[in-house]
C-alpha cells in the first residue's frame, strides 16, 4: 500500500486518520491540501512528511512551470514558508523543503529540477529504510520479544519503516520474534497503525496501553525496545512521540537495550542538545474527545505535547542507513555524515 505518490500533477496521500477501518486516498492539487494533510496527521511520520513536503514543493513548481524563473522561485518561497510552519518538531520536513528549494535556486529550469529532486528524496527514503532494516536486524536475535512505541513503519516513511523496518527484516530472515506495541495515546498510532502493519506482515503483535509498559518489561520478558525518531540532536538526544522518554527510562531501569532507528535526515547537527528541539503542542480536542464523545470533565485544563525528548544516556544505539551508531554519539554521528 503506497503512502504517497506524485502522479498526473497531483500528490496522492493515504489518509492515515481512517486506518485501520478504511483505506482512502486524498488527491491534492494545491499546496493547502498538502499542508492540511500534514497538520491533521493524514500523513505523519518524520520521513513521510519530509517526502510530502518535497512533493508539495514539486507541485508548486509544476503548477508554475510556464512562468518566468523568478516567478517560479517566488512561488516556491511562499510554499516553503507555508510547509515549514505546519509541524515544527520533525526535522525531515524542513530539511526536505530546504533541499528542494536550494536545488531550484541553483537551476536554470527550477520547475523541472524541483520535481526531480523531490522524486530523488522519495527514492532515498525507501532505500534508507532497507539499509536501516538490514543493520538493525543484526541486533535482533531469534526469540527476541520487542517493544515499540507509536508507529515507525512504512506508513511513517514510504518504505518498510525504520523501527518496524528492523522488525520486518528480522522476521523475513526467519527469526522467531514477537512484538509488543504501546497503543500510544492520545491518537493511538500504535494500536491503529503499528498493529495494522504487523498483522498484515503476519508478525505476532500484542497491543498494550502505554501505562502497561513497565509491567510488560518486568513480567513479559521484553528483551529490546526499538523506536523511531522525529529529530535527533548532535549529541544523540532524541525527540519522538510523547511517551517515548518514559519508555526509555523504564528500559534503563530493567536493563533492557533501547534503540532508536532513523535515517541521517532525521539527525539535526545544528541542534546541539535536545533542550533546543522545538516541541509541538497540539489541539486539546485530541485528548478531550474520543470517537466524537467527550471523555474529559468539562472545565479541566489540557496540555497536549506531541513529542518528548529522550536524553542520549538512555539510548543504546542509533540505527541508521550507515550502520548502528554507538555512544559517544557526537563522534559516531560525525563519522556517519563523513562516510
Amino acid at each position: 500500500m503506497k503512502v504517497i505518490e506524485f502522479k498526473d500533477d497531483r500528490v496522492i496521500l493515504l489518509d492515515q486518520t481512517l486506518l485501520p477501518l478504511e483505506v482512502k486516498y486524498i488527491e491534492c492539487e494545491d499546496i493547502e491540501c498538502i499542508a492540511e494533510a500534514i497538520e491533521n496527521l493524514r500523513i505523519r511520520g518524520a520521513p513521510a512528511i519530509g517526502v510530502a513536503a518535497a512533493f508539495g514543493m514539486a507541485l508548486t513548481a509544476v503548477k508554475n512551470a510556464g512562468k518566468d524563473r523568478s516567478e517560479v522561485l517566488d512561488a516556491l518561497e511562499t510554499t516553503k514558508v507555508r510547509l515549514k510552519g505546519t509541524r515544527p518538531t520533525a526535522v525531515n520536513l524542513a530539511w526536505a523543503v530546504e533541499r528542494v528549494f536550494q536545488k531550484a535556486v541553483a537551476s536554470k529550469n527550477p520547475a523541472e529540477h524541483t520535481l526531480k529532486e523531490a522524486l530523488r528524496i522519495y527514492d532515498e527514503a525507501i532505500e534508507s529504510d532497507r539499509r536501516i532494516g538490514e543493520h538493525g536486524a543484526e541486533l535482533v536475535k531469534d526469540g527476541d520479544i520487542l517493544l515499540t512505541h507509536c508507529n515507525a513503519g512504512g506508513l511513517a516513511t514510504c518504505g518498510i519503516g525504520t523501527a518496524l523496518g528492523v522488525i520486518k527484516t528480522a522476521w523475513q530472515q526467519g527469526k522467531k520474534i514477537e512484538v509488543f506495541a504501546d497503543e500510544t495515546r492520545p491518537l493511538l498510532q500504535g494500536a491503529r497503525l503499528t498493529a495494522f502493519e504487523l498483522v498484515t506482515e503476519g508478525i505476532p503483535v500484542t497491543v498494550i496501553t502505554d501505562s502497561m509498559a513497565a509491567f510488560a518489561m518486568k513480567n513479559l520478558e521484553i528483551t529490546k525496545v526499538i523506536v523511531g525518531a522525529d529529530r535527533i540532536a548532535a549529541n544523540g538526544d532524541t525527540a519522538n512521540k510523547i511517551g517515548t522518554y518514559g519508555v526509555a527510562v523504564l528500559a534503563k531501569e530493567h536493563g533492557i537495550p533501547f534503540y532508536v532507528a532513523a535515517p541521517l535526515s532525521t539527525i539535526d547537527r545544528s541542534t546541539q542538545t535536545g533542550s533546543k528541539i522545538p516541541i509541538e503542542f497540539r489541539s486539546k480536542d485530541e485528548m478531550v474527545f474520543f470517537n466524537g464523545r467527550r471523555i474529559v470533565a468539562d472545565g479541566a485544563d489540557i496540555k497536549n505535547p506531541a513529542f518528548d525528548v529522550t536524553p542520549h544516556k538512555y539510548i543504546s544505539g542509533i540505527i541508521t542507513e550507515r550502520g548502528v551508531l554507538e555512544p559517544p554519539f557526537e563522534k559516531s554521528i560525525d563519522w556517519a555524515f563523513e562516510q
